[in-house]
């Protein structure tokens, strides 16, 4: 068989894995382009490049497979998820364009992209084909560094430059444009006034000394619990824990002891008295 000739012919197994993992990348990168959540869009695009470092290794580039899974994967790909959950984008800020007109450009764009990889694909010939046996000669490490900086120097510088905008738009994604100047403290402190909030700090969570995780609301001098003593956070999750009833029923029984210790202080004379006349 010629190399021509295997380079148009693939086994079951090899058309196999990749319609399937084809599939799985093609929905990844779907799923990168239309989540609602970067987060979401992070892990999905983290699984595409996943599925290509399988493709990689599947074709005998056994190097660029593990650049693609430790680098690009493992170490830019998560130090962009990161950033997106320390920063906090959430779906609302991602419908707010701080750029105008940069949904139309990325969509030009994008097409334009799309007509170059069309128009090289079908302008592609395999007349000259080498394989990976004749490419890894020498070793997979310096036939791919002999491709990169000699054939294809130019896409590399290409492609340098396309992730310095992809760092940029990760930037620009998490960036919150602030369009009015902040508030002072003495500002923040008036327009509480106005507002009739509480202008002292919110009291601190827990009753007494028995209780002081953050989920237990304070006691009012009813006995009722107050939720201004919780954060915002806790009392929308519905964390809030009541230990209300258990302060009432100890109170009760506090009560009780000390009522029943001032009777038998009360007692205490008489009997005193009579063992006095007693004595004598």
């Amino acid at each position: 068989m010629t190399a021509q000739l295997a380079a148009y012919t693939t086994s079951t197994g090899e058309a196999f894995q990749f319609w399937v993992l084809g599939t799985v990348a093609v929905i990844g990168a779907l799923c990168t382009v239309f989540m609602r959540k970067a987060v979401h869009s992070a892990l999905s695009l983290a699984g595409t490049m996943i599925i290509l470092a399988v493709f990689y290794l599947a074709n005998g580039a056994y190097f660029l497979g593990i650049v693609q899974i430790v680098v690009y994967t493992g170490a830019i790909m998560m130090l962009f998820l990161f950033v997106v959950m320390l920063v906090g984008v959430t779906a609302a800020d991602s419908l707010k364009e701080t750029i105008k007109g940069q949904r139309w450009l990325a969509l030009l764009c994008g097409l334009g992209f799309g007509i170059l990889l069309v128009a090289g694909i079908a302008n592609a010939s395999l007349k000259d084909f080498a394989g990976a046996g004749k490419a890894n000669a020498n070793g997979n490490v310096e036939g791919l560094a002999s491709l990169i900086f000699t054939r294809y120097v130019y896409a590399f510088e290409l492609t340098g430059a396309l992730l310095i905008t992809a760092t940029i738009g990760a930037m620009v994604l998490t960036h919150r444009e602030r369009t009015e100047r902040a508030k002072t403290q003495r500002e923040l402190a008036e327009q509480r006034v106005r507002e009739g909030k509480h202008v002292p700090p919110l009291p601190a969570p827990g009753v007494y000394a028995r209780h002081n995780a953050v989920d237990v609301a304070g006691l009012l001098p009813d006995g009722t619990p107050s939720e201004l003593t919780v954060s915002r956070t806790l009392r929308e999750r519905g964390q809030i824990r009541d230990v209300s009833t258990e302060a009432l029923s100890d109170l009760k029984a506090i009560e009780q002891r000390a009522e029943e210790r001032l009777e038998r202080t009360g007692n205490e004379p008489a009997v005193f008295k009579r063992t006095e006349e007693a004595s004598k």
